[in-house]
């Protein structure tokens, strides 16, 4: 069973503009997300500021909130400590969706499980839920089994689920997406 979950508010993804979340464990935490100027911050009064960045001379990719899946381009940072970022490429298979950040001696991984969901695991358990929609909407389901989870946890999960979003399809259904793109 995961806790009730609540949508952000205001926009995350499509430009320069404030988001927030209501999540049941850590109170508002602010998205701010400005993806033409490759910069997010996610913040609360319960959990500490987490910053991620894009370097400047990445090109952005449109299909991505955040814009890029190169590790060499992007910069974390959780309270101001640096967190060492790896997104997977992104193909066909819905495991390269990954996400895998190292903070404080832990790995996080965001990892799409569903269409619209990924869960975020904690070196090897996974310990919450999240999904977005796209359109600002970011929720996070945190395991009750898990005692309690930590301020950095929701830090890294909401960066992760924000930055790249949530979900992939199976890869039957983008292989017969490709194969019928490339029959058009």
């Amino acid at each position: 069973m995961a806790y009730d979950r609540a949508p952000a508010a205001g926009r995350t993804g499509h430009g320069p503009g404030p988001g927030s979340a209501e999540d049941r464990v850590f109170g508002r935490i602010g998205l701010d997300l400005d993806a033409a100027a490759g910069r997010l911050t996610v913040h609360g009064e319960r959990v500490p500021t987490a910053e991620l960045r894009r370097a400047p001379e990445a090109v952005p990719a449109r299909s991505l909130p955040f814009g890029t899946r190169d590790a060499t381009a992007l910069r974390l940072t959780v309270d101001g400590h640096p967190g060492h970022i790896t997104p997977g490429g992104g193909r066909l298979a819905r495991r390269s969706h990954r996400v895998d950040v190292i903070y404080g001696g832990i790995l996080y991984r965001l990892l799409p499980d569903s269409p619209g969901g990924s869960r975020l695991v904690k070196d090897g358990r996974r310990i919450a839920d999240f999904s977005s929609d796209g359109a600002g909407h970011v929720w996070a389901d945190w395991h009750p089994d898990v005692a309690p989870p930590l301020r950095e946890d929701a830090a890294v999960g909401y960066v992760l689920a924000t930055a790249f979003g949530t979900g992939a399809e199976p890869s039957w259904r983008l292989l017969v997406q490709a194969v019928a793109g490339m029959l058009r």
